[in-house]
């Protein structure tokens, strides 16, 4: 019984070892990128992971020396958005999905249209005043 018990425990450990391989704090919060005109791009990611682990004894021995198991993990990274640093003032731009509907891509137009109506109404005094 205590052989499958360590090795249950050295699975798991393993397993968990491999997470922290892949998970660090640098894939979470990116290095930062320097473009040429000095802006800085700092990368923010969500992480989601996890694991499992499992087994058994097979046959009649009880003995830990017919132990069978398996163990599985898996990471996933998303990317959230850009921290962006432009002389000293920093804004974060989200990574949008793209829009699946037409509502949705009519309510993320109204600011594109917005900035067209306001230049063509500037436009219109402009040529309109003497």
């Amino acid at each position: 019984m205590e052989n499958k018990k360590t090795n249950l425990s050295e699975m798991m450990e393993t397993a968990m070892s491999k997470v922290r391989e892949m998970v660090s704090s640098d894939t979470v919060i990116g290095q930062p990128i320097t473009t040429p005109d000095g802006v800085t791009l700092v990368p923010v990611s969500r992480l989601s992971f996890g694991f499992s682990c499992g087994g058994s004894d097979f046959g009649k021995a009880t003995d830990g020396k017919n132990f069978a198991g398996g163990t599985a993990a898996g990471v996933k990274v998303d990317p959230v958005a850009f921290l962006v640093v432009k002389d000293g003032v920093t804004r974060v731009m989200p990574v949008a999905i793209p829009a699946m509907g037409t509502a949705d891509r009519v309510i993320e137009m109204i600011p594109q249209v917005m900035d067209r109506v306001e230049s063509f109404i500037e436009k219109k005094k402009e040529t309109t005043e003497f």
